[in-house]
């Protein structure tokens, strides 16, 4: 494994808290035999056999990342860094960090296979939705690569749009039912929100909603100068909620199943996904929600069949309602309005109003004790990958 910078403790919770110094000397991972084992006094050798997870991909390159990513995870006050104790840098609530996609943002639109795929779609029978077909970050998350070269070299936040007004430009020709489609998303955003999405006339920030042949795609937030949002033609026009589910990247949004709390809500079957689309998957951590629960009717949320090798899901619902609405894109879910209107404080120095209990699902008990384990390894496993 290599060596370790500083020790970590690991709290188990039984009948009592028992807290574990872990190092390489009591922590083992074997690779071979698919085993991971802690050994100390308070655990007497501890094992957690991989057999009992089929789900969870090994990467050739037996990185820990590799048998890390299919576990559950807890909350980080289960975990506790000796030697640190600075406090983090506080943190601009109107910045957004893009860190986590690295260079992978940022590429050409993809004029070839997409636009073949878009031009193919056919929402009664398709099995995903448009905005799912892409080669970009998530299936639909793209920074152009002009856009980037004007800026000289990659940037790494985007920001909330001031007070919530966004500046826009139709650039590009699209049919009448095109157009009424995506002056629908415009109308539903000015009638549950305080955002307003206003004609540009000389404003240096702004989107210009395109028709490009590279399918259905959005940058993150406001990046400053003139960004695209690319909606093909009939097929991201198909469907009301895919138009809204771009606009909600506008302002700065990620896709709901990749919510850092996601595992108490979903499974994901990586056994089913195309092995170049694992990092679509990938959770963002931390998960900025505004205190609105998991909701698997959001309009950001993946179909259960995202990005299949074989036609079999991805996603399966723990909540018993779940699938069956995971992927709509017929418009906004009740929480997506309240994510959007506290994002964006809609009610002014009042956030105290109540959600409906009908819009949130409940979050799903692990059925025994040990899944309180894995998820103390996965985020352990997950910091030892950080310092070896």
């Amino acid at each position: 494994m290599g060596s370790v910078k500083f020790s970590l403790i690991i709290c188990l919770s039984f009948a009592m808290a028992r807290c574990i110094p872990l190092n390489e000397n009591n922590f083992h991972v074997n690779l071979g035999n698919r085993i991971v084992e802690i050994n100390s006094e308070e655990t007497e050798g501890f094992e957690i056999n991989l057999e009992d997870y089929p789900d969870i991909p090994l990467e050739s390159d037996h990185l820990i990342s590799g048998i890390s990513n299919g576990f559950p995870s807890l909350d980080d006050s289960h975990i506790e860094e000796i030697g640190t104790t600075t406090e983090p840098a506080a943190k601009d609530p109107n910045v957004l960090d893009l860190s986590i996609y690295g260079s992978s943002l940022y590429r050409i639109p993809d004029y070839n296979k997409t636009a073949r795929l878009l031009e193919e779609y056919e929402p009664e029978s398709a099995a995903v939705n448009p905005e799912e077909l892409g080669p970009y970050v998530e299936g639909d998350i793209l920074m152009p690569q002009t856009s980037v070269i004007l800026k000289n070299g990659l940037i790494s936040t985007s920001t909330r749009w001031p007070n919530g007004i966004v500046p826009y430009e139709i650039g590009a020709q699209f049919q009448r039912r095109d157009m009424n489609v995506i002056r629908n998303a415009i109308q539903e955003y000015h009638r549950r929100t305080c955002i307003r999405f206003v004609p540009r006339t000389n404003e240096k920030d702004y989107i210009s909603i395109v028709n490009g042949k590279s399918g259905c795609w959005s940058s993150i937030g406001r990046v400053g100068g003139k960004q695209e949002v690319n909606l093909q033609s009939p097929g991201c026009l198909s469907k009301p909620g895919t138009a809204m589910h771009e606009l909600m990247h506008v302002l700065g949004f990620l896709h709901e199943q990749n919510r850092q709390e996601r595992d108490g809500f979903v499974d994901i079957k990586y056994q089913n996904i195309r092995q170049a689309a694992y990092e679509n998957f990938k959770k963002v951590s931390p998960t900025i929600a505004f205190g609105v629960p998991y909701d698997y009717g959001s309009v950001m949320h993946y179909s259960p069949r995202a990005f299949s090798q074989n036609g079999q899901p991805t996603i399966v619902a723990k909540h018993p309602d779940g699938n069956q609405i995971m992927g709509q894109r017929n418009g906004f879910s009740n929480l997506d309005i309240e994510k959007i209107n506290r994002m964006y404080n809609c009610y002014a120095n009042d956030l105290n109003n109540e959600i409906q209990p009908s819009d949130i699902p409940t979050r799903t008990a692990y059925a025994r004790p040990g899944r309180l384990i894995e998820n103390i390894v996965s985020n352990l496993m997950s910091r030892l990958n950080q310092v070896v």
